[in-house]
């Protein structure tokens, strides 16, 4: 792909804007992104913090450990944590920077403040609305600011304080069209694997470096700790260390860590860490088995990168569809090219990985996300050693179709659309109602 050609300019910007730093779980890390943005409106400490969120963006925060609180858990500590020792301008780092002071004061507010969270009542997907309240007023201070941030992680759509409207920015009209972001609708299998293959690494060296380090980074850590339900290192103690193994047990031993409330940051992909760590964390393994040269594993990693990203614009950010199946798909594409396989290897990866692990639902961030994980990773490394040695699967079984992209937009109608029934049924189950 020639740079003069305008998909080379729109490819740039997308790993740009999906390939960035997060300290935590994504979800609770957006409500403390919120609630630290609402406490520099209102000026002071809220004396009252109130959480509306939609049901995927509860589903998603219940229940994993927010980093830098001593092990809380959940939408208050999130806002808390974002309260007293957030710094909003940080992004999905917003709570990065937490000292042990720090820590003893967000398990105090916590515990001292009323923070009451309640389901919006609206059908998005991604809204999160934080609106706090201050005690007796002081000068320069106001009496209450809100924040909402909707339809990606960082996108503060709404802004108020003491009811004057500082910010009110349009809500996205479809997948991957919100404001601010490129059109994600330039992806394809094809234009992929030729940008992958062509792009001159110097414009997304800086990127894929730092994946590369901050993901490889948390998986020694993952199996190095006592980390969730140590999905890793049950793997390489119970399956041997192959090569399939690791790639496995590696990027699981990386969720693990992240779920658990690990202190290190993970360069995230379509708004996930977990699924920016398993696009990546086992393709290093495999460059490192394989011994492929640096420009080897970079080139596979944007083509893993963007094939995830591809996959889920479809599908849109929060879904009952687990997004680590996406991405295990795409790190089979991009093993298949460290492997030498070609456009084909690359293409069937995908289809066999999403035929075999395609009915598998998130029901929200926690240990068992490693696991899911493990078990993509292994469905995509399966998808393309299938077609390797001359099986696949073919259009018309099940919901696969004839051609890559129509089997990709099976899976976006099936997450979008088949699965929000089943997603409101999971988080009714996750809620007790």
């Amino acid at each position: 792909m020639e740079r003069t050609d305008e998909r080379y300019g729109a490819y740039i910007a997308i790993l740009n804007e999906e390939l960035i730093a997060a300290m935590g779980c994504t979800e609770p890390i957006a409500i403390a992104l919120a609630a630290a943005r609402a406490r520099e409106l209102l000026g002071t400490t809220p004396a009252r913090v109130e959480v509306a969120a939609s049901g995927s963006i509860i589903k998603n925060a219940k229940s994993v450990v927010v980093p830098h609180t001593g092990g809380l858990k959940g939408i208050e500590a999130a806002a808390a944590a974002g309260i007293v020792a957030g710094r909003a301008d940080r992004a999905l780092e917003v709570i990065a920077n937490v000292s042990p002071k720090d820590v003893e004061a967000i398990a105090a507010y916590a515990e001292s403040t009323p923070i009451e969270v309640e389901r919006t009542d609206d059908e998005a997907d991604f809204d999160v609305v934080v609106r706090v309240f201050a005690g007796a007023a002081a000068p320069g201070t106001a009496r209450e600011a809100l924040v909402r941030i909707a339809d990606y992680h960082t996108n503060i759509v709404h802004e108020e304080r003491d009811g004057d409207v500082l910010r009110d920015a349009p809500l996205a009209s479809a997948a991957g069209t919100a404001e601010g972001l490129t059109d994600r609708s330039v992806l394809s299998m094809a234009g992929i694997w030729d940008f992958a293959q062509t792009v001159d690494l110097d414009d997304v060296r800086e990127l894929l470096d730092h994946q590369i380090a901050c993901n490889a980074a948390v998986a020694e850590e993952g199996l190095a700790g006592d980390w969730g339900a140590n999905i890793g290192s049950v793997m390489l103690g119970s399956y041997g260390s192959d090569v399939k193994v690791r790639a496995c047990a590696y990027a699981a031993a990386a969720s693990d860590a992240r779920m658990s409330g690990c202190e290190l940051p993970v360069v995230i992909n379509s708004g996930s860490g977990n699924q920016g760590i398993t696009v990546s964390v086992p393709l290093i393994v495999y460059a490192r088995e394989l011994g492929s040269s640096d420009e080897q594993l970079r080139r596979a990693l944007v083509l893993s990168n963007l094939v995830a990203i591809h996959q889920k614009t479809g599908i849109g950010r929060l879904s009952a569809f687990c997004g680590a199946v996406c991405a295990g798909a795409a790190a089979g594409a991009g093993i298949a090219y460290l492997d030498g396989g070609g456009y084909e290897d690359a293409c069937h990866a995908v289809v066999n990985a999403l035929s075999i692990v395609a009915g598998m639902v998130c029901d929200g961030a926690k240990p068992s996300c490693a696991g899911k994980i493990a078990f993509s990773v292994n469905a995509g490394i399966l998808g393309y050693v299938m077609y390797r040695d001359g099986q696949q699967f073919y259009g018309g079984d099940g919901i696969v179709k004839k051609g890559v992209e129509n089997t990709i937009d099976s899976i976006a109608r099936l997450g979008r659309d088949g699965m929000r029934a089943t997603n409101d049924e999971i988080i009714r189950i996750m809620l007790g109602s």
